[in-house]
């Protein structure tokens, strides 16, 4: 019979000194990791976010006196602020409407030392001393400004939204003198847009207040 060869015990091998272990591995990712979402709560901490906050600088702001329907007005606005939206958020006058904002609509219509212009593209700092006029200052107490009355004699408007910039911007047509035929008013107030479409009623009314239609 073959002789029986002894079984040799197998012994692990010995890790180089300088090898990590697989224990040592984990625990040095786990502390890593622990580390860096530590770094991320303290980075996205409320008073380090309140910090941060205080460190961005408030917007540049600058001084500006004008004239809004006869009283001088005197403000400091963020330089960015459009005649708009100083009238309605800083005067309380928000009789002229912000439709569009940016300038297609003419429901933000006012006028600027007597001419039209939309006050959502008008910078209000660049107004300094100049006279405003809004809707709200057309009427003088209790008498209607004559376009104003127009607009009721001709029920020129339905939703009433756009009627604000229709009127002033009529005013300002007058003014000027475009309103020698019905197609010249047309002309000088399609700037404004009635989404409810009384265009014949407006242009009879601004010819009413133009004395040329009793």
């Amino acid at each position: 019979m073959p002789a029986e060869h002894p079984v040799q015990a197998q012994t692990p091998p010995v890790e180089s000194p300088s090898a990590p272990t697989r224990r040592t591995f984990i625990a040095t990712t786990t502390a890593v990791g622990g580390a860096a979402v530590v770094g991320d709560l303290v980075a996205g901490s409320p008073a380090l976010a309140a910090e941060e906050a205080g460190a961005v600088e408030a917007p540049p702001g600058s001084r500006v006196s004008l004239t809004v329907n006869g009283v001088r007005r005197t403000l400091t606005v963020d330089n960015r602020t459009s005649l708009l939206d100083l009238l309605r958020e800083h005067l309380d006058l928000t009789g002229s409407k912000k439709g569009c904002n940016a300038g297609a609509c003419g429901a933000c219509t006012v006028l600027v030392d007597g001419r039209r212009v939309n006050s959502c593209l008008t910078l209000a700092v660049r107004l300094e001393g100049a006279e405003v006029t809004t809707i709200e200052g057309l009427a003088k107490g209790d008498w209607l400004h004559p376009l104003q009355q127009a607009f009721i004699d001709q029920d020129a408007f339905q939703c009433g939204f756009c009627t604000p910039g229709q009127i002033v911007s009529g005013v300002g047509c007058i003014q000027e003198g475009h309103t020698r035929s019905p197609e010249e008013i047309r002309e000088w107030m399609s700037g404004n847009l009635c989404r409810c479409g009384c265009y014949v009623k407006i242009e009879r009314a601004v010819e009413q207040a133009a004395g040329r239609k009793g």
